[in-house]
């Protein structure tokens, strides 16, 4: 009976020795800025640049995936499986980029992905159309409750290299894509409130205009009314 005892204590010290596998924490971006102009990198030729993306370590992560996705094409370039804290990727010049870092961890499937920040990949131009806005709220594939005015609050965030935006028109509808435009606030406003007749799932964007007449799509989110 002893030795059975001795023989349990030891399989439970065994276990408790282990530790369980420690998830990554996300990245802290350092390089682009967020809504800047990217002037450095190595030239490759006259249409494009290569760009070193930088970003601080996350606690327990062992590697990391670097996302760079155009923003007028919507065209991910993604470099997997970086054991350093900095990646260089070719991009054409001229043309508005996101960019955000996967962080990983070989013991664990869990990751954590950090901020997406926007930049221009500086070219010939002197004037960059707006960033494509940042739908805040209702977050996509989200549920909202009509008030009591059957009103809901559009939140959106914008921003321009050249801090020229003029203003916003907010597109909301219960087809993809809407096409029914519900404001137009000037560049000081970055939510309405606006009437919804209906439940059921509800589509929108924010196009984004600047004094030069250059504009840009936020894209197509959904949400679900309830009343």
């Amino acid at each position: 009976m002893k030795y059975v005892i001795l023989i349990v204590l030891g399989v439970v010290c065994l276990g408790c020795g282990k530790d369980s596998p420690k998830p990554p924490e996300a990245a802290i971006l350092n390089f682009p800025l967020q809504n800047s102009e990217c002037t450095t990198g190595i030239r490759l030729n006259s249409t494009t640049r290569q760009v070193e993306f930088r970003w601080q370590a996350g606690k327990f992560a062992t590697s990391y995936d670097l996302k760079v996705t155009n923003l007028s094409t919507t065209i991910p370039v993604t470099l997997n499986n970086i054991s350093a804290l900095s990646a260089n990727v070719a991009l054409q010049k001229g043309v508005a980029y996101s960019w955000e870092v996967i962080a990983r961890n070989t013991e664990t499937e869990e990751s954590a992905t950090s901020e997406q920040w926007m930049f221009y990949n500086a070219g010939s131009q002197t004037s960059y159309a707006p960033f494509p806005a940042q739908i805040v709220a209702p977050a996509s594939g989200g549920t909202v409750v009509r008030d009591i005015n059957n009103e809901i609050t559009l939140t959106w965030v914008g921003a321009d290299v050249d801090n020229d935006i003029q203003g916003y028109e907010v597109y909301l509808d219960v087809v993809s894509p809407p096409a029914t435009l519900v404001a137009s606030p000037t560049v000081s406003l970055n939510s309405i409130k606006t009437s919804v007749a209906l439940d059921g799932i509800h589509y929108w964007k924010v196009i984004t205009i600047d004094r030069e007449g250059n504009s840009s799509d936020s894209g197509v989110f959904s949400f679900r009314v309830l009343r």
